[in-house]
This record gives structure tokens, sequence and C-alpha cells, in this order.
């Protein structure tokens, strides 16, 4: 019987978090050592990475600490944020979470654990609520195809620009922007705009009709409230062969004509205000629509319906040949990563309240905001805005400041347009309490001014008097009267019964982390613990606006502020820019940071990009956007960068070499030794050298982005520090820069305003908000805070020491491409299935379905090098799950040797008929070679925890070549 600690220490258990994120014991590692022939960790990570880049001290970040004890120091730093009451609007509303969205999709695993749906058989759950997500834009839009959600409404606006340039037949090299659009979209727009070489013309949409241009992005409402029809502008522009867009509020659109009846090509904004906090700026969904014909032109993914191999209807990503994995630098953009988590729950927003409820929400909405102009006007100041849904400015004169501060002590912040306008926006929250309270504010202020008649303050039946002789806010002329929602899931689940039913039938239909692991490589799918996913849903974060005065966000401050303190002891560099919100926005932000530094030294022309042959697709998509171009420089037989072609490339383009881009440990899984040698070469030209952070896991506490000589890395903190996937997004990627890079990160031109009304030293934006996806971040402080420096060490070598346990393991079966000089891989490990595919026919694909039915995800397929797997286990799978996926594989290579000896045939055979659905099984006639047993409980732990495939084997040519992507009728789900 082992002995209870003696200690006080030891009771204390301060570092017990450390062995619920790490999932296997002392005893477990030790096993695992011995398996590979390793005589310790220590030893293990000797033979893994070079000595010459090994941190020789340990991480400066402070011991671990005890989960209660994390919660309750992060719980002290929310509350020092002031939740006030905003009406800033700019993009951002208060909402109200529907409890059952809350607590079955945002705060549940089965939602936020799951991986992008690239293996739809296995996701058609998540893919019906993103199918969802786009019935709903389309029909609030007017238009006929939307994706399944971008990053921000900047960077979305940032897409229209350049998808407007795809489509435009003019030759002009001008973008038109409405000068009433959102500034920090005008910022991001300007940022995009600059390195694709356009020319931006900035001013007001009548102005238009003089201009000659390419594109047009027009704001509907716009920053001041106003609404107008913009038909005839349209159709001007359309006339000279440029193409609009019109950016968008999904709440307005409920009662406002769409811009696709106005003729617009493109629509685009935030689906934030349907139930998502705002968060301090995120995460939220973007949403994105055009006209089908545009299908192949659009950034992000687009989810469409297909037929599986039995004729039953369903979902799968569309037209994947246009992103950025397959088409690299041609891709249409850099997005790898969208908000689904965000989408899904805006989507599921509009199932709960469906069409009914969603007018009474907006027209309450609306008729608060005409109910509050109405006051407005009897206090003696004017209305600046004349139509509007739900915001409008007033022309306050010298009471500019006495409003506001008045609105604060009574618990409001408002907008300052100018000294003498200010802003007010009405959202899903607003009663007719706060008008009242409101206009009592401008009332008090017009006295003071000598403009208000009022013989006495607003009384509570005033807003009645009001209410009953109101003029029209909205013309008759943009009132909506197409329908919209008329699908039957709109129609069906206002119950929290029926909701709550149809949330858990779909979530049945996904394999997320909740029910076994992902051993996706590259995107290291780990741990997104309880105790650091619960600071998301406190107020304290949820209900700050991202523009409020600074001096309102104290908390949020600290917390970034203490968690860019803990990356620059990860990663070396001493400076972090935490606005980036995925991490190809993060590689977008590190080029142009290296951009900026070489226009700053003279060196404009340094335009080329190196790429190892390897790398993700979004490097060389990034490289393209940042207006470098791409020289791909070859690896080795042994999945390292070829030194002496990259010394070739290098003396070849010397002149001109902007940067190098390279994934560490490289995208082969294995610590190149040469690594410093290979950032010395291009330093020594002149250029930069930019870390890809997606394999940053393997570097934790033992190497940096600094040690080993590059100058701006990104850190994908959905993969590394615990953000969950989510479906395939959230996500955020901050850069760490070093001292010469630091003044060239990206600024913001709306912040929370310090004494020179900024935030941090720097130009020009990338994404919507100051920090990105700020509400996100207490998910990587908690992770950090908890596991210290020690447990971050430890985290990455039980990462190291898991990937070599699954190669030796399955080195007999599936060949293992490449090890480093000493036989041991990084964090993952490519296996070779090409000469299995030689002689049987079998490939990667058919390995990844079969999987299926033994109750796991597919590791990565065909990257970086096709006809391979990719796996990556991480720390926080336990040796029993590892064990787990082993047998798996093994069975299914002993499946396949069932075919090399002739007892299946290459066509019928258990892998060429995966996945096995309960309808298979049930089915009166089985004519297989092999049992039904076989099919669906292949091993006996399956049988104890099966999980069910809902469709067979996705037919994606049948869905691409017939494209649909909107909702079918609920029956056509059922076969």
């Amino acid at each position: 019987m082992s002995q209870l600690p003696q200690s006080l220490t030891q009771l204390e258990a301060r570092d017990a978090f450390i062995e619920r994120h790490i999932g296997s014991n002392e005893a477990e590692i030790a096993s695992m050592l011995a398996a590979i022939g390793a005589p310790s960790v220590d030893g293990l990570i000797e033979q893994t990475v070079p000595a010459a880049i090994r941190l020789e001290k340990p991480l400066p970040i402070a011991a671990p600490t005890p989960e209660h004890v994390a919660l309750a120091e992060l719980k002290e730093i929310a509350g020092k944020n002031v939740i006030m009451r905003s009406l800033i609007g700019m993009g951002y509303y208060d909402t109200l979470t529907p409890g059952v969205i809350l607590r079955n999709v945002l705060e549940n695993p089965g939602w936020y654990t799951a991986y992008t749906p690239y293996q739809a058989e296995i996701a058609q759950g998540r893919l019906e609520a993103l199918l969802n997500w786009q019935q709903m834009v389309c029909d609030l839009t007017g238009l006929e195809l939307a994706n399944a959600s971008l990053l921000d409404e900047a960077t979305a606006a940032a897409e229209a620009m350049t998808m407007a340039r795809r489509m435009s037949k003019s030759k002009s090299n001008v973008f038109f922007i409405d000068a009433a659009c959102f500034p920090q979209t005008i910022d991001v727009v300007k940022t995009r705009a600059e390195y694709f070489g356009y020319e931006l013309l900035i001013g007001q949409p009548e102005e238009a009709r003089q201009a000659d241009f390419f594109g047009m992005l027009l704001q509907y409402p716009n920053v001041t409230g106003e609404i107008a029809d913009y038909s005839e502008i349209i159709a001007a522009a359309k006339a000279k062969g440029a193409a609009v867009a019109v950016a968008t509020d999904l709440m307005a659109l409920v009662l406002l004509k769409s811009p696709g009846e106005m003729g617009a090509d493109i629509a685009f904004g935030s689906g934030q205000r349907f139930g998502v906090p705002m968060g301090f700026g995120g995460p939220h969904a973007a949403f994105f629509a055009t006209h089908e014909s545009n299908a192949r032109s659009m950034a992000g993914r687009i989810i469409g319906v297909s037929k599986d191999v039995a004729g039953k209807t369903a979902l799968r990503m569309a037209l994947q040949t246009r992103e950025q994995h397959i088409r690299r630098e041609k891709a249409n953009s850099n997005i790898c990563t969208s908000q689904v988590l965000l989408a899904n729950m805006a989507g599921m927003y509009a199932v709960y309240h469906g069409p009914v409820g969603l007018k009474t929400i907006a027209g309450r909405i609306n008729r608060l905001a005409a109910i509050f102009a109405a006051g407005v006007a009897k206090t003696g100041f004017k209305l600046v805005t004349k139509s509007f849904f739900d915001s409008l400015d007033i022309a306050t004169g010298t009471q500019t400041a006495a409003i506001l501060s008045a609105a604060q002590r009574a618990g409001y912040n408002l907008r300052q347009v100018s000294p003498s306008v200010l802003g007010v926006s009405f959202d899903e929250t607003t009663t007719r309490e706060e008008v009242l309270a409101l206009l009592n504010v401008f009332a008090e202020a017009g006295k003071l001014a000598n403009v208000c008649e009022l013989a006495k303050p607003f009384a509570a039946h005033d807003i009645d008097t009001l209410d009953a002789s109101l003029p029209a806010s909205i013309p008759a002329s943009l009132v909506r009267t197409s329908t919209i929602l008329s699908h039957p899931v709109f129609n069906t689940h206002h119950t929290e019964h029926e909701m709550l039913r149809y949330l858990k039938k779909l979530q049945n239909k996904d394999l997320a982390l909740d029910h076994s692991m992902i051993s996706l490589g590259s995107c290291t799918m780990k741990l997104n613990a309880t105790s650091e996913m619960i600071p998301v849903t406190w107020p304290e974060f949820g209900r700050i606006h991202p523009f409020a005065p600074r001096e309102q966000v104290t908390g949020y401050l600290d917390m970034i502020e203490g968690l860019a303190d803990y990356l620059r002891a990860v990663t070396g560099f001493p400076a972090i820019c935490m606005q980036p919100n995925s991490g190809a926005q993060g590689e977008y932000a590190g080029l142009v940071a290296i951009r900026r530094y070489h226009a700053a030294r003279g060196d404009a022309h340094r335009t080329i990009c190196l790429i190892p042959k390897s790398a993700h697709g979004t490097n060389p998509a990034t490289a393209q956007m940042c207006g470098l171009e791409v020289v791909v420089v070859a690896c080795d037989d042994s999945g390292n960068v070829e030194v002496s072609d990259l010394k070739a490339k290098i003396e070849q383009h010397k002149d001109k070499l902007a940067a190098l881009m390279i994934t560490y440990p490289s995208t082969h899984g294995v610590f190149e030794e040469a690594i410093k040698e290979i950032c010395a070469l291009v330093h020594a030209a002149g250029g930069q050298v930019y870390m890809d952070g997606a394999n940053l896991n393997a570097q934790v506490g033992l190497t940096s982005p600094a040690t080993i000589g590059a100058d701006v890395s990104h850190m994908n903190l959905h993969k590394t520090f615990c953000i969950p996937h989510g479906g395939g997004g959230p996500g955020m990627g901050p850069i760490g820069l070093a001292a010469h890079l630091a003044p060239f990160m990206a600024d913001h031109v709306v912040a929370a305003t310090g004494e020179d009304g900024r935030l941090h030293a720097g130009q020009g934006a990338v994404s919507a908000a100051p920090f990105g996806s700020a509400s996100i971040l207490p998910i990587s402080w908690m992770y950090i805070r908890m596991m210290g420096g020690t447990g971050l060490k430890r985290a990455t070598e039980i990462a190291i020491l898991n990937a070599n346990y699954v190669a030796r393991a399955l080195d007999a079966h599936y060949p293992v491409l490449y090890t480093g000089s000493k036989g041991r891989v990084a964090h993952e490990c490519i296996l070779d299935i090409r000469p299995i595919k030689a002689a049987t026919g079998i490939s990667e694909v058919d390995i990844a379905k079969r999987l299926m039915d033994y109750g796991f995800h597919a590791p990565t397929m065909s990257f970086p090098v096709a006809g391979t797997i990719m796996v990556e286990p991480t720390e926080s799978e336990s040796k029993a799950e590892l064990d787990r996926f082993i047998a798996a594989m093994v069975a299914i290579r002993e499946e396949i040797r069932r075919i090399e000896s002739g007892a299946f045939t290459p066509d019928n055979n258990p892998l060429k008929h995966a996945p096995h659905t309960q309808s298979d099984v049930i089915s009166t006639e089985w004519t297989r070679p092999y049992s039904r047993d076989e099919a669906v409980f292949p091993l006996l732990y399956v049988r104890e925890n099966k999980f069910w495939p809902s469709v067979n084997r996705i037919d994606d040519v049948y869905g691409d070549r017939n494209l649909f992507c909107a909702c079918v009728p609920m029956e056509a789900y059922e076969g």
C-alpha cells in the first residue's frame, strides 16, 4: 500500500493539474520509455532535440497553481472590468444568449472539442448546423450562396475587396469605400490593399458616380446608423464593370430590404448579435454571401449537400480544391480556420427564435430606438441620423462631455463621434426603463444648454405617449417584404425541450474529443480542460465592448498583458501582438511586420519569400497576400530543408530576399539539426526568418523560436495553449517579434484609448478588434497558470514521448517516413501508405474511413507528403488510449494483409466499404466476405464504446458537380 505524502508542500498538491492534463502516470511513462528503448525522458529529449538549440534555463514562469486557486486569481482580475451597458455599437452589441444554447453548445465539449469537418461521415451534426447558418445568411442577405463563416467583419471586408478584384471586369486599380463604413473595417482594408497594390478611394457613395473603380464597399446601416436604398448607386457601379459589396447587420436585415434586392454582388458582416457575447471583440462569426455563380471566387469553407454510397443525403465541405491547402499561393485566401463554434451558436439562435421571434426582437430594438429619437428631439438636441434601424447620431454641441459623463454615471457607455456629436446604439437587451433614463440624461444636459423646453423630467408614461405617435424610422421603400427563414428547421424548435433534443441529435452524429483521441498531425488536439473553459462565460469577460473606455477594462488589459508575459517567456521574443485571431492571420501579421521593416530601411524591393516544399498551404498563400513572390526550397531524403538548395536560392535572390518561412520542428515531424545555420544564412543575405508556430507544442520549455534564430513567429493558441478547435474555430494566432520588428507590428485605429488614443506603437490593423478574439484568451492564461513553467516543459516532453511510442509501435506495419539522425521523431510522425496502395489499391482515405468503425478520427491525410498519414497523439492522451489507437491501426493492417493474401478482393473488403452504419448491419441482406460483427465491432473495446457514423462514405465529386449549399427538406436526412 502506497504511503501518503508527509510534507505540507506535498499535501498542498499545487501541481495536481499537471497530472490531470498529461494522460499517463509515471509507471505508464516508464513502460513507454522501455518500449522505445529510451533510458529516461531526459535521455529521449537528448536524442530528439539538437543540443545547440536546447534551453539552458527553466522557463521564467511561476510554479504550477491548483485549478481553484487559478480560477480565483482570474476572477479577481476579471473583477477589475467595469460592466457597463454598452450603447457604443459600431458592429458590437449586447445580446441574450439563450440558456439552452449556452449550456448545450458553448459549454458542451461535444461541440467545442470537435475538429474541422474534413471527415464528413463523423461530422454530420455540425455540418447540418453550419448549413442552417448558411441558409439563414442567404435568407437575410437575399443572395444564393453563403460560406460557413469568416474570422470577423473587418477581415471579411478585406476578402470582399480581393474577391471583387477577381470578379470585376474593370481595369481600374481603385477600390471605393464608403466613408461611413466602420473605422476598424476601413483600417483592415487599408492594410490588406497596400500589399495587393490597390489604391483606395474613400468618400461618400454619391461621389462614386464620377469615379472609376473595380470594386465598391458600402455599409448598411452605416456607422451613423443611417439607412439608404443603394440600388441606383449599385447599378451605376456595376454598369462600369465593378463588383459591389455591402457590409450589413443580420438583425437589421430582419426588417430591412436585403442587399441582394438592391443588386449587391457580396454581402457580409458579423453574426455577433445573434446570441454571441461581445467579449471585448471576439470571437464572432463573420457571415459572407454572394451569388452562386461566384462560388469558386469566394474565400472560406462552404458546406454542400451530397449523397453517400447508399444514396442517403449527406453533407460535406464543398469545392475544397479552391482552398489554400490545395492551391497554395494561387488560393483565394490564406484562411485555414473560421468561427464554426460561433456560427453554430448564431445559427441556432435563429433556429430557436425562428422568423417570428427574430421579427419581435428586431422590432423591439427599432421601436425603442425610435422612441428615444422622438424623445431626444424634445430635449432640444438635433438628430444627425434621419432614417435608422437601431443607431443614431445626435448633435450635442458643447454638452458632449457632460452627456458622456452623466451617461456613464447612470451605467451607460455612448459612442463619441466627434467633439460635438454622440452616437447611441440599441440592442436586444435594451428596455423602456433604459430609454427613459437616457432621455433624462439628455434632458438635463439640454436644460444646462438652454435648449430644452421640457417643464419636468421624462416619466414612465411618457414612453407610451411617445410610442403612440412615432414617425416611421424606416422608409417604406426599405421595409422588408420578402420572406425569411421559411425552412422547417427555423419553424420547429421553439420550445426548450425541442431545441435541447435537436442539439443532442446533432451532437450524437459528431465524433469529438469527448469520445476518443483525434490524432491529427500539426493540429495538436489536446485536452481543453473545464477549468480553462469556465471563464469564457463570465460576464466580466463577455459583456465588454472592444472600444469601451480604457479605464473600464483594466482587468482585460491586465490578463492580456499577463498572458503576453507568459508568451514572451515561451518564445524568447520581447514583443507580443495579440491582435491576429487565427494562425493564418498571425502569419499575415508577421509578414506584414517584415515588409514594413524592410520598407523603413529602404529595402521595399525585397519581395522574395523562400518556403520549403513541405510547408503548410497557408504559408505560400500568406506570402502572396503580402505581395511576396514565393520561391520553393527543396527537402532532402530525410525530410529536412536541403541546405545546398537553400544556399543556391539565397545566392540567386539575395538582393531581393525578404524572408524565409519555416516550420519548426519541421512539417515532416523532425527537429532539423541545421536550423541555426539556416537562419544565419537568411540573415546574412539581409532576409528575415518567419517561424510557423504550428509545431510549437514540441518546443515549449525545451527550445524557443528566438533561440533557433527566428525573427517573428505566430503561436496557435488553439493548438499549443488549449483553446479548443470548436469544429473548425475559434482560434487565436498572436505573434512574437524580435525587438527590431516590434515597431512594425499591427496597431488599431479604434482602441480603448490612452492619452495618445492608441494602445501600442505600430501600424494598421489586421483584425477588427484591438486584441482579436479576446474573450478566449483566458483559456490560455488558465492553462499556463495551472501548468507553470515545469508543467509546460513536461507537457512537451510527454508529447514527444507519445509520438515516439506510436511511431515505434506502428513502424513494422506502416513505415515511419522521416526520423531524426538518432531515429527519433518530434511530436508527430508520418506513416507511409504508398507501398500499401501500390500493392493493394488501399489508400490513406480507405484507412481513414475504416478508422471510423474503430471509433477514431483519422490522422492528417496526404500532408505534407501525398499518400501518407501524419499522427500527433499529444501529451493529453493516456497510454491506454494510445494502445487502443495502435490496436486499431494494427488490426486495419491485418485486414489489408487479407487483401494481399487474396482472402479479400481489392474492391470488396472492410476498408473499401467503410465506414459502416447501423443501417448496413440491420439490412436484410449481407453479401460481403466478412461478417457484420467484423464490420462494426472489429475489436472488443469498440463494442464497449461504439460510435456509429450516421452516413456511409460520401461522394464528394457528386456534391461538387451538383452544388447545393442550402438547407434540404428535413425528410431528406432520413434517407
